[in-house]
């Protein structure tokens, strides 16, 4: 099994999933999507990929209609797209991915909860060499799928590494090659039920179970703040 099935399933063990705290912020997303490329998925790549991401969350219909609709409204404010890297105990290092409009309230909020639990905030580019950013490709295996054939199709379009396991395929690249492998995939007819960019440890670690339960209480305070989007650890 390669890392990119590892990874998938620690994640689908983690946090992020409560569809309370979910929806809110991919609607963030697919309006930042919107506003920024415009409103219409078949000439937004962004946002169509954003629309898939949230589907596969099972994001109703009218959350996403609803989403869109905000980044034409007059008041809707402009939203930046910040990172944070920082440490918390157990050896533990992080990415805080954020969609704000506030990014002085946004550095204080995430500050705070690190701070007031052991952690610290680290400086823009501690971690870099720490993570690889890859891009990550979700679809069904298909009873006619050749993935040699697929791998030798995909090569041009930035591959990594293309595996198969329980019925679904995942293709893997440099985060640099997310656009060209979405549109290869695309022009083969091929359904992406979900496409994402993800930073995966280069050396993960073990905790244990109570250092995990240490750890997860930190980072759902984290996932709790509005402008949390996404978290990517060290851990295993």
């Amino acid at each position: 099994m390669g890392r990119a099935f590892e990874y998938r399933k620690a994640s689908k063990l983690k946090r992020w999933g409560a569809m309370s705290k979910l929806f809110p912020k991919l609607g963030k997303i697919i309006t930042l999507a919107a506003k920024e490329g415009g409103t219409d998925p078949d000439m937004n790549p962004r946002l169509r990929t954003a629309i898939l991401n949230a589907k596969a969350e099972n994001m109703p219909k009218d959350n996403i209609e609803a989403a869109i609709k905000r980044a034409t409204a007059k008041d809707t404010a402009s939203m930046l797209e910040v990172s944070f890297e920082g440490k918390l105990p157990h050896g533990v290092q992080l990415f805080i991915e954020c969609m704000t409009d506030n990014n002085t309230r946004t550095v204080a909020n995430v500050k705070n909860i690190l701070t007031k639990n052991g952690g610290e905030m680290l400086t823009k580019g501690s971690l870099e060499f720490m993570f690889d950013r890859k891009a990550l490709i979700e679809f069904p295996l298909k009873d006619d799928m050749d993935l040699e054939e697929l791998e030798l199709e995909l090569i041009d379009a930035g591959l990594e590494e293309i595996e198969a396991e329980d019925g679904v395929v995942i293709v893997t690249g440099d985060y640099t090659s997310f656009g060209a492998l979405n549109s290869a995939l695309e022009n083969m007819g091929i359904e992406i039920t979900k496409a994402n960019l993800e930073r995966m440890p280069n050396s993960p670690i073990t905790i244990t179970e109570k250092e995990q339960a240490e750890i997860d209480r930190i980072l759902d305070k984290l996932e709790d703040d509005e402008d949390v989007q996404k978290i990517f650890t060290n851990i295993a």
